[in-house]
């Protein structure tokens, strides 16, 4: 994947995915997700993001503090998460604390009502602030999923402003509308202060990817999948 999207002039991939899928969750994650169990979770993330390094590819990891529990879609709707904070503490969080070295993340459009029930998690300074970086412990890069998704109420630019006054670092967009697209440009903020010293710091780890044979690592995994 990563030799794939180098080749195209790519940087950067949102991968992987750290979401916990529960019985009565939504499908959205559905096999996005590598396991309904913490531990194959955080093991294959890993492995994932030292390829995806390897490859000269910078990791996002997804959707922080857990999109696993919503039983909506948030392209569609709004999430709303009613497990207590112990709960999500002890089966939500640890993907995302194990990984929380990565140089960037992405959050979830999901209210969490224990922490904060008015915002989803990407306009909420309570979840930013105390449970993606206190509790969890991520100091990198944070941006937020896509703003034109319909979990998020309001204009653009409220969006915008909502998701930065959170504490996000840069704002995702990605229908390609160009009327959208240019009300986000306008309200956005430039890189600046701890925001610029978190993207700057994510891009000092970015390397030149080690040599890659396309047509080995094909083969090798059409023996993992024949085993």
């Amino acid at each position: 994947m990563a030799s794939d999207l180098y080749e195209l002039g790519f940087t950067s991939s949102c991968l992987p995915v750290l979401d916990l899928p529960q019985a009565d969750s939504h499908a959205v994650i559905g096999d996005r997700a590598y396991s309904t169990k913490q531990g194959p979770i955080m093991a294959l993330a890993r492995s994932h993001v030292a390829g995806l390094m390897e490859g000269g590819i910078l990791p996002v990891m997804k959707h922080i503090p857990g999109h696993g529990r919503a039983q909506v879609d948030s392209h569609l709707d709004l999430p709303v998460v009613n497990a207590s904070r112990l709960d999500l503490e002890q089966h939500d969080f640890p993907p995302f604390a194990a990984l929380a070295d990565l140089p960037m993340a992405m959050t979830a459009h999901v209210i969490y009502s224990a922490i904060d029930n008015a915002s989803p998690a990407t306009t909420s300074r309570k979840v930013v602030r105390d449970v993606i970086r206190k509790v969890i412990g991520f100091n990198g890069l944070l941006m937020t999923d896509d703003l034109s998704m319909k979990a998020l109420r309001g204009s653009m630019r409220e969006k915008v402003e909502a998701s930065i006054n959170a504490g996000c670092d840069m704002v995702l967009h990605c229908n390609g509308i160009m009327d959208e697209m240019e009300q986000v440009a306008e309200a956005a903020p430039l890189l600046a202060g701890r925001s610029l010293r978190r993207a700057k710091q994510a891009l000092k780890l970015r390397r030149k990817p080690v040599a890659f044979d396309q047509k080995q690592a094909a083969l090798d995994m059409q023996a993992v999948l024949d085993s």
